[in-house]
């Protein structure tokens, strides 16, 4: 199990930056909505314009998923994904600090009869979703409405960035688990607790197989099949998406049936289908920054090998 830091550790010279930034932010969330979106926006056009590299990654990206979009269009949507990367910050400080009141007010959850006849029957329910640009924001929504549930996270490099993540997703979530801690996982599950899990980020080679993703070939972790098997689990699909007008609707959808099977790379052809079909409805909202289609075996491209004229 991965020890707890309390925030307070983390006073030292270096880490006065990301404490003024998140002054910062606290002060951005006390402003009408569309004011913060409208700040983060800006954030996001800035950061566009700066990070050569990363608009480099977005755009191979999604070159690679739409290639149907011309060059001008796939330009726009690499803009308006820094857009939402930007508002992305709002995002976070509201999963954080806003009222129930606020919470209550922009955002709706569709489909939570899934989510309650999977409780009723005594079973775990793994909430299998996905890394988009408002994922910190939704969990307070379903907080209202879930029984006490856990929020599965990654550790970041920095022990202060995982504190900051893991006591903000805790404003939300009962408990949070690193996505290493399988067993823990696992008795959660068993427990008849939901399990709040986004395994689209596995590079890993071991306990992964190789699934097309928009037709490309990428990794994924076919962890969902092991923990649903393990944890006799009911999985529902569980996605968010902002809307035009800045609310928000997460929809929790019909439990994965049959599953798990025997085949594990079929189990998570499925996930990764349902996934796409949500990311049509808000491409820009996934996260493209991450190198999503790298350390393939040799005999697959290189994708991120000539990134110099997408800068």
């Amino acid at each position: 199990m991965s020890e707890r830091k309390a925030l307070s550790r983390y006073i030292a010279p270096r880490y006065w930056p990301i404490w003024l930034g998140m002054g910062l932010l606290r002060l951005l969330v006390a402003l009408p909505h569309r004011w913060g979106l409208a700040i983060g926006r800006l954030l996001g056009r800035l950061a566009h314009r700066a990070s050569g590299s990363r608009r480099a990654v977005v755009r191979r990206n999604i070159e690679l998923c739409f290639p149907d979009l011309s060059t001008r269009e796939r330009d726009a949507l690499a803009r308006r994904h820094f857009e939402a990367l930007g508002m992305s910050l709002i995002e976070m400080g509201i999963g954080r600090w806003a009222s129930e009141k606020r919470i209550g007010r922009l955002m709706t959850l569709e489909g939570l009869e899934h989510l309650q006849a999977a409780v009723d029957e005594g079973r775990g329910v793994i909430l299998l979703t996905a890394h988009f640009t408002t994922l910190e924001a939704t969990g307070r929504l379903l907080a209202r409405v879930s029984p006490p549930f856990d929020a599965v996270y990654r550790k970041n490099r920095s022990d202060f960035i995982t504190e900051l993540q893991r006591s903000g997703r805790e404003v939300s979530a009962d408990g949070t688990i690193e996505k290493r801690e399988i067993k823990k996982m696992v008795r959660s599950l068993r427990d008849g607790r939901p399990v709040w899990y986004a395994p689209d980020q596995s590079y890993d080679r071991k306990g992964a197989e190789i699934v097309e993703f928009f037709g490309v070939p990428c990794w994924h972790t076919t962890a969902t099949s092991v923990l649903a098997r393990l944890g006799d689990a009911v999985v529902l699909p569980y996605f968010p998406r902002r809307l035009p007008d800045g609310h928000y609707v997460m929809s929790i959808g019909e439990r994965f049936e049959p599953f798990p099977t025997d085949d594990l790379r079929a189990d998570t052809l499925r996930y990764v289908q349902a996934l796409e079909a949500h990311i049509r409805t808000c491409p820009e909202q996934y996260f493209w920054i991450h190198r999503k289609f790298k350390n393939l075996p040799g005999d697959y491209p290189d994708y991120y090998a000539d990134l110099d004229a997408l800068k």
